[in-house]
């Protein structure tokens, strides 16, 4: 772990040591971020019958980041963090592991182009769709492949721009054809109306030969074709209100497919909804927000969106990655800032099963308290 430590400093490092050169420094960006985060789950009941132990954690994620802008055309950059390199959903690290030295891996390396309207990357990076929650996908996820992207301005008041997303990302190699691979592609519209006040944002998700359990114990291996529709609208400028709507649609026919269980055969429609007043930008800013979520088992793949909602997970079958389908519940959040890119959030989530895998449906609930500080 050591070794692995070094070698990822080594390889920053040149980058400092250019920074400090003013040719070189004009064309580098740096950037990084520290959170402590005091987390309690209670509640939490198995589908067994039994509850977990409540559970108060103490808990730290660190990430520093750089980027070189190349040409006027291209830049490419790499960011790492703290964080189990297994756990791509969960940068955070629980304090009490008798002070050993931390475990930290690249969650970005790539190169990006840009040029007049048309923008791509190549690498791992971003996820490259226009979203407003991690229910679908999460935030830590950065997927492997390529992205490319079109935006045009137009001079109308009721349409201003048009932006297409698109990207092939591989999640296995299996060392055949890339047709042989496990795969994800997208395809999305973005639309923006009335300054900037309604955002439309329909996609399709195709996902190729996905294991059922992450980490390599999978007992096979599913297809998604997912559409999505979504919307954000700002109703009101002071103070800033919005509402956005997600609607997730699995179109793939499982009924032939014996690995399912019958009763979740039909489970691939997924609905959040969330209001939220407030943004965090200056100092002493604030913003609250409410989020309603009923997402099916299949509505989207559990391991690659959010952890944040409960302690459900894989680990029973070999995997520390959170299984976070099947379940509805809401999230309660507040935020200030106490200065300029640093701030406190407190998060509360009350989830329950939609449908009990064994005989009851598993509960959770958990209250956050984050400090957040970044450059």
């Amino acid at each position: 772990m050591k070794k692995r430590t070094y070698a990822l400093i080594a390889l920053l490092f040149p980058l400092m040591l250019f920074a400090q050169k003013d040719s070189i420094a004009s064309k580098l960006s740096v950037s990084g971020d520290f959170r402590f985060r005091v987390e309690q789950d209670w509640d939490s009941r198995k589908s067994d019958g039994s509850f977990r132990d409540d559970r108060t954690r103490l808990r730290y994620r660190a990430r520093f980041g750089a980027s070189y802008q190349f040409k006027e055309w291209v830049s490419f950059g790499a960011r790492i963090r703290t964080g189990d390199p297994k756990k791509q959903q969960d940068p955070q690290l629980t304090l009490g592991d008798e002070f050993n030295s931390l475990p930290i891996a690249f969650e970005k390396i790539y190169a990006q182009f840009k040029y007049d309207w048309f923008s791509a990357w190549l690498g791992k990076n971003n996820f490259p769709f226009e979203k407003q929650n991690e229910l679908f996908w999460s935030d830590n996820v950065f997927p492997e492949g390529i992205a490319i992207r079109g935006k045009w301005k137009l001079d109308n008041a009721v349409v201003e721009s048009i932006q297409l997303n698109g990207g092939h990302f591989v999640v296995n190699a299996n060392g055949g054809g890339l047709d042989t691979d496990g795969y994800f592609e997208g395809f999305q519209l973005v639309t923006s109306h009335f300054d900037n006040r309604l955002k439309l944002y329909p996609a399709i998700y195709y996902f190729n030969d996905i294991p059922d359990i992450p980490d390599g114990n999978a007992t096979t291996t599913l297809d998604y074709v997912i559409f999505h529709a979504g919307t954000s609208v700002e109703v009101l400028k002071k103070p800033s209100t919005s509402v956005s709507l997600d609607y997730y649609q699995n179109l793939e026919d499982y009924t032939a497919n014996d690995s399912i269980p019958k009763i979740l055969k039909d489970q691939k429609t997924g609905l959040v909804g969330s209001i939220s007043v407030g943004k965090l930008k200056k100092k002493n800013d604030w913003a609250v927000q409410l989020t309603y979520v009923n997402l099916e088992r299949y509505a989207a793949v559990d391991f690659f969106a959010q952890n944040d909602w409960a302690r459900w997970d894989y680990s029973s079958q070999g995997s520390a990655d959170g299984r976070l389908t099947n379940f509805k519940g809401f999230e309660l959040s507040a935020g200030y800032n106490l200065d300029a890119n640093m701030n406190l959030k407190l998060r509360y989530f009350n989830v329950d099963q939609l449908i009990p895998v064994g005989s009851f449906s598993e509960t959770n609930s958990r209250v956050r308290l984050d400090f957040n500080i970044g450059f």
